[in-house]
């Protein structure tokens, strides 16, 4: 959920990891702290506390106390959530939803940004070693006990053995190895690196499964595990350890979830949280009919564009909501071309072999890179609420490469370069190829998201002002993913990724060249070992060395390579870097809203002023 607030931050402080696993010092977990550049407005969110009540140790809320029941109705566009198994998620959406039903062992300070515990009650780090110790007492919604087997379970069985989504594998490898996790007694639990892993602590956060629920799931094997707790699961089949479960699923309509009884957040008197009785996820299709839901009254919080902040901002005067602005959106969005050099199981080039030269021409990619006229942009879509954006890390990312310097569209630049690789225009102006092909592809991205949808209207614009056509075409979203990760067959994309400032590590899956979300020049599992560009190699291993190096300093070295690589090569093409605004009904109370967090981020905190 998002939450908003007006203000840019840049990050001065980070991790600080050992130096060895053997008589290592203990990293400083207090950072890294956000340092504003201008004044912030971010609240001062008092963080929930430990606290053991008859044997139970819980977070205790240090808010002022709310009034119980009500709902909360949010929203998301396209059509809906692909799953609600947290371990199978590949979509944003999906993400959200698992998230506010599974925590895990540890969560992010939504001031600070320093890692803090969440079912765990503490942690220890020594070197390569981790200590957890879990709330004792703390139970699933089933009334089981949460307990060391189901952390053990989660890591060894799930998430090292490679069931679902492996993103989060993929991310903890280190030199080929995983770490190794053991129980200690019931509520203490052992992780060993094989190596200083600066990003592992944080890494942490992945939700706990209970063993229970999942372990007949796992024994059946990794295609059955691929549909369990799928859209069409029966809510009373869900046992979560989160804030909410699932009360009801109508697909393309809304997803419905009711509070956790069982949940281990208490206020200063005791009484379990959440506050909320439930939280309603409405899917509205596209953002028009989103705004025109939260108008009407039907929404209780809503993201903005760029677009409407300033209506909004008027209508904020005589409504009933308040908007806010927290900074720099964390995610990035950007234009992709399919370098794709491989054949299907037929033995078809999954991208035209005409296309795949111009799309693995660096030339080519410069070029339109050079036509992209993101201060356009910026002014037209995002009403000015935005930045031109030209590298991975987001404007307030702690790694963010100072050194690269943005720049013009320069039409000039661009046809320099098309001339460089033997491209040239008939008479009609239209641009061919060396072997006398004319230029044309398709460009796709999700429909529904108007913000796109108007991105790439003025991207075929501006390279069609170089003699290029292109085919705009905005498709269904889950059809789209499709594309992208499975049949491999289009040319360009608009699309976004989501981001942390505070830990690049969470990009391995987009830039190790057998990442599962290595977009630009994605493989199969039978095509891992094919051939890499150069600039893929060079990537795989700024990206490792940078996870294991353990000093802040040392890290951004690597990083900041990565970061000038991907800005000359550009299998990515990064647009802008939005603001983030929202609104929110002023009836909801404990609202803190960070730039990190976001205007709801303790969703179980927050109450209706009048039920």
């Amino acid at each position: 959920m998002r939450r908003v607030i007006w203000v840019i931050f840049v990050i001065l402080t980070v991790l600080l990891f050992s130096k060895a696993c053997l008589n290592a010092d203990i990293p400083d977990l207090q950072k890294p702290v956000l340092r504003p550049k201008f004044e912030t407005k971010d609240a001062d969110y008092p963080i929930q506390k430990n606290v053991t009540i008859n044997g139970v140790d819980y977070l205790e809320s240090q808010l002022p106390t709310g009034k119980f029941g009500g709902t909360f109705v949010t929203s998301t566009i396209g059509e809906g959530p692909k799953t609600f198994n947290p371990f199978n998620s590949k979509d944003n959406i999906s993400s959200t939803m698992s998230e506010i039903m599974y925590d895990g062992l540890v969560t992010t300070n939504p001031v600070t940004g320093e890692v803090i515990p969440k079912l765990a009650k503490s942690f220890t780090v020594n070197g390569c070693e981790y200590i957890i110790k879990l709330r004792k007492g703390v139970k699933w919604s089933d009334g089981k006990p949460v307990t060391a087997d189901d952390v053990v379970f989660t890591w060894q069985n799930i998430i090292f053995d490679g069931f679902g989504n492996t993103s989060t594998r993929d991310s903890v490898v280190i030199d080929g190895k995983l770490p190794a996790v053991e129980k200690i007694d019931d509520y203490t639990i052992k992780f060993i690196t094989p190596k200083p892993f600066a990003p592992f602590l944080r890494m942490l956060s992945s939700p706990i499964a209970p063993k229970h629920i999942f372990e007949p799931a796992v024994k059946r094997g990794k295609e059955y595990f691929d549909s369990f707790l799928s859209t069409t699961a029966k809510p009373e089949d869900f046992v979560t350890s989160g804030a909410f479960r699932l009360k009801e699923y109508v697909p393309a309509q809304r997803a419905v979830f009711e509070r956790n009884p069982n949940y281990y957040v208490i206020n200063k008197d005791g009484q379990k949280l959440p506050y909320l009785d439930k939280i309603v996820y409405l899917i509205v299709g596209d953002i028009n009919n989103q705004v025109l839901k939260f108008e009407g009254g039907e929404l209780d919080e809503i993201s903005l564009q760029g677009a409407n902040v300033a209506r909004f901002k008027e209508m904020e005067k005589h409504s009933n909501f308040t908007v806010f602005n927290i900074g720099p959106d964390t995610g990035t969005m950007y234009i992709a071309l399919n370098m794709n050099n491989r054949r299907d199981d037929k033995g078809n080039f999954y991208v035209n072999p005409v296309k795949q030269k111009w799309f693995q021409d660096k030339n080519f990619r410069q070029a339109i890179d050079y036509a992209i006229d993101r201060k356009n942009m910026v002014f037209n879509i995002a009403n000015g609420l935005a930045e031109p954006l030209f590298t991975p890390e987001t404007l307030n990312s702690v790694f963010l490469n100072k050194d690269l310097k943005p720049y013009e569209k320069d039409i000039n630049k661009s046809k320099e370069l098309l001339i460089k690789s033997g491209f040239s225009w008939d008479k009609a102006g239209h641009l061919i190829d060396k072997f006398g092909n004319h230029v044309e592809f398709d460009l796709y991205t999700n429909a529904g998201n108007t913000e796109r949808e108007a991105i790439g209207v003025m991207v075929k614009q501006d390279l069609e002002d170089l003699g290029m056509k292109v085919n705009f075409k905005p498709v269904e979203f889950n059809s789209l993913v499709n594309k992208l990760m499975s049949t491999f067959d289009w040319d360009m994309v608009i699309m976004g990724f989501t981001g942390s400032p505070l830990e690049p590590n969470g990009g391995k899956n987009v830039w190790l060249s057998d990442g599962t979300l290595h977009i630009f020049n994605q493989r199969l599992e039978k095509d891992l070992n094919s051939p890499r560009y150069p600039f893929e190699k060079r990537l795989d291993y700024l990206y490792t060395q940078g996870a294991l190096a353990v000093k802040f300093e040392d890290r951004k070295k690597y990083y900041d390579e990565y970061q000038a690589l991907v800005y000359d090569e550009k299998p990515l093409i990064y647009i802008y870097s939005p603001i983030r605004t929202g609104a929110l009904r002023n009836k909801f109370k404990n609202i803190y809203p960070t730039s990190l967090g976001g205007i709801t981020h303790n969703i179980e905190e927050i109450y209706i002023e009048d039920n």
